[in-house]
């Protein structure tokens, strides 16, 4: 099979254990780390040597000729066989990132060490997500919203000063300029087609689990992929913290308050990964 380009990717740290971070869909590496490099370029004691890949057609990765999320998996298994093996590794994944960082936890099984999803997109079709309503669970009653912040803003459940200025911000610096650099109509066009937007990899089970440490992201007030669904996850990761974060919405973390409780988690599960490696046991690789 012919070796497409490898992945454009946004390298931090010169040394340490790899960690390969998967951005979601319309989106790019540097998006990731905005939320990810604050608090995983800070670890003293575990190094880390990150790598945010951009996904054919986002970010400065060409489309390519990738039709699909399988090819898009592809390539991310290009990636991780060219720039990573046979290094163990860190997996972590936003989104449909969480999606396909599934697929490669589950292929490079004996080599990963510790799994983070964030937000996962767990059903690829909107319909079939265990969704709640929008509902506003946060006013300050003098907000009013300019009409130009309207469209922007309607739909954000915690409407205080201070989450909105952060909401505005990173949407603007980070979200906005992700979004319009990738190629729109190729992606649209994959999103609109159920058989193409979605992974046909095998991923852990209940009755093949993965079992080092897992740490589960959701937002209670997420009305694109729920927390229900990724709550399902728990029997394939026993090693698993699950949590649906209050407040929280698809683009956690957004405030100063979510970004302190997301950096804990992060730490947290940082934690457990060295742990495991230092006293547990190697698992052979999984063939494939």
């Amino acid at each position: 099979m012919a070796i497409h380009r490898l992945l454009a990717a946004r390298h931090e740290g010169e040394e340490g254990i790899p960690v390969l971070i998967i951005h979601g869909w319309s989106l790019s590496g540097d998006a990731e780390a905005f939320d990810f490099e604050p608090v995983l370029s800070t670890q003293t004691q575990t190094k880390l040597r990150r790598m945010y890949v951009d996904l054919p057609g986002m970010g400065k990765t060409p489309l390519d000729g990738a039709q699909n999320l399988d090819s898009m998996l592809l390539r991310l298994t290009e990636y991780v066989d060219e720039t990573i093996l046979p290094s163990r590794f860190l997996v972590i994944g936003s989104s449909c990132g969480a999606c396909l960082a599934r697929a490669i936890t589950h292929k490079y099984d004996g080599f990963v060490d510790g799994l983070l999803l964030r937000v996962p997109m767990v059903k690829s079709t909107t319909s079939e997500r265990d969704l709640d309503p929008f509902k506003t669970i946060i006013s300050d009653p003098e907000i009013s919203l300019l009409e130009a912040d309207k469209k922007l803003l309607e739909d954000i459940p915690i409407r205080t000063p201070e989450y909105l200025h952060a909401y505005k911000r990173k949407f603007h610096n980070v979200t906005a300029p992700a979004v319009e650099a990738s190629d729109q109509q190729a992606l649209s066009a994959i999103r609109a087609d159920p058989l193409r937007y979605r992974v046909a990899s095998p991923m852990h089970s209940p009755s093949d689990p993965f079992t080092k440490p897992t740490l589960i992201i959701t937002g209670r007030q997420d009305v694109t992929v729920g927390y229900r669904d990724g709550w399902k996850l728990m029997p394939s990761y026993p090693r698993a913290t699950f949590v649906a974060l209050d407040r929280g919405t698809h683009e956690i973390p957004v405030d100063e308050a979510e970004n302190e409780v997301f950096s804990a988690l992060v730490r947290n599960w940082l934690r457990c990964v060295e742990e495991n490696r230092k006293y547990a046991p190697l698992k052979k690789a999984r063939e494939n």
